[in-house]
């Protein structure tokens, strides 16, 4: 028999232990949706959280909930990152000794927020199902206790309180959005909105190259992905949690999904347009508005529910961000290796009103004719119809391109 869900009591315990610890976090209304009755979008900000992200919500409650002595053991947990700096930060505000393994390959800045906030970090293994292995391994060894990123009642009432100040700021909300990675958020929102208003929808949003949901919804169990790859690290999980997927099942309205080119497209309307650093994660709903515009009724709350990105990593999704909206090209030219060629063809795509932000000459490639040079190119441009434009100027003066993103 399945254990009763997560109720609107739990939550609202959850935030009186929270009370003076989280920042309820602004809502902000977006900028960059064409406008129209019914299709108010906002922003819930918890990139702007304490840690940067939602996860000490549920972090702190999981752990003020222990008892002195199961605190005197310490706790542990695995993360990507947010996970992380919630237990490290909550950890460190209750007096618990904290140890977190993360993946080798987890974001330089978030392990070292971690570390800073006075956690033990031990790099461990490729994904974040390698590191709550060695957790819990670490667990069993030492009597630390484990505080699981999103699989626990206590971490899904704390996410849950995200919900209650939603409907206080937007109480006309008609559809709440977030991502899901193992379903903590998703799971406290929908059972405290639920609760308090059973006719909002609850959309939760996973990146395609991590959507364990959708799979395990339709075969109505749990299905674990063979492969996962995704730009968006936060939720990037291969299999949702026992608890979480029996809320998800009963509450949640629907699961979609995007793709790194929506989340990308995403994070840079988000920079340019509403001044908002959110990282990969933190953007799918905002992805999945701009992939299908029309399909959610209005006003709309869209959780950002982390601001931790690498800039390494920021860099490339801008870039990537640019491309995937038409407003950026990378390509290479074979010509002549002439005086007066290249002046020529850079003289057409300024004509043409492109800006060249790069340019490099490569004479040595064996596929090359004798007096032949490639030079690759880096073009910003105003969008898709102004790169259509421009490609097509090229080719009609007789360049011929091959791109190194892609395009059209």
């Amino acid at each position: 028999m399945a254990a009763p869900l997560v109720t609107l009591a739990d939550v609202r315990a959850a935030r009186e232990i929270l009370a003076g610890v989280i920042r309820p976090t602004p809502m902000e209304p977006s900028r960059g949706f064409p406008p129209g009755p019914g299709s108010r979008i906002f922003y819930k900000c918890e990139n702007v959280q304490r840690a940067g992200a939602y996860k000490v919500r549920g972090a702190y409650v999981r752990i003020a909930r222990l008892s002195d002595a199961e605190r005197a053991r310490g706790v542990v947990a695995a993360s990507a990152g947010n996970h992380a700096q919630g237990v490290a930060l909550a950890a460190g505000l209750l007096g618990a000794k904290s140890t977190v393994f993360m993946p080798s390959g987890a974001p330089i800045p978030k392990v070292a927020a971690t570390k800073g906030y006075g956690a033990s970090v031990e790099l461990v293994g490729s994904t974040v199902d390698d590191a709550l292995v060695a957790a819990e391994e670490f667990a069993d060894a030492t009597g630390a206790v484990f505080i699981h990123p999103f699989d626990h009642r206590d971490v899904i009432a704390g996410q849950g309180t995200v919900a209650l100040e939603i409907l206080e700021q937007l109480p006309e909300v008609k559809t709440i959005i977030a991502g899901v990675g193992g379903g903590g958020l998703i799971s406290g929102i929908a059972v405290a909105a639920k609760a308090l208003r059973p006719d909002i929808k609850i959309i939760g949003v996973q990146a395609e190259g991590a959507a364990a949901f959708p799979p395990s919804l339709k075969a109505g169990r749990l299905v674990r992905l063979p492969h996962i790859h995704t730009i968006a690290d936060g939720i990037k999980v291969s299999t949702p949690g026992e608890v979480t997927f029996q809320h998800v099942s009963e509450l949640v309205d629907d699961v979609m999904t995007v793709s790194d080119e929506d989340i990308s497209h995403a994070l840079l309307m988000l920079l340019e347009r509403s001044k908002l650093v959110v990282e990969p994660a933190g953007a799918v709903g905002v992805a999945s508005l701009l992939a299908d515009p029309e399909r959610f009724e209005g006003p709309v709350c869209v959780v950002l529910s982390g601001g931790n990105i690498d800039p390494l990593l920021m860099m490339r999704v801008i870039e990537h961000g640019l491309t995937a909206a038409g407003r950026f090209l990378r390509f290479t030219v074979r010509c002549g290796d002439r005086p007066g060629v290249l002046a020529a063809m850079l003289g057409l795509i300024a004509q043409c009103g492109g800006n060249v932000l790069d340019v490099m000459h490569q004479r040595h490639d064996p596929r090359l004719h004798l007096g032949e040079v490639a030079v690759e190119l880096s073009v910003e441009t105003r969008g898709d119809e102004h790169s259509t434009r421009l490609v097509n100027a090229l080719h009609e003066a007789g360049y011929a391109l091959t791109f190194l993103r892609p395009h059209g």
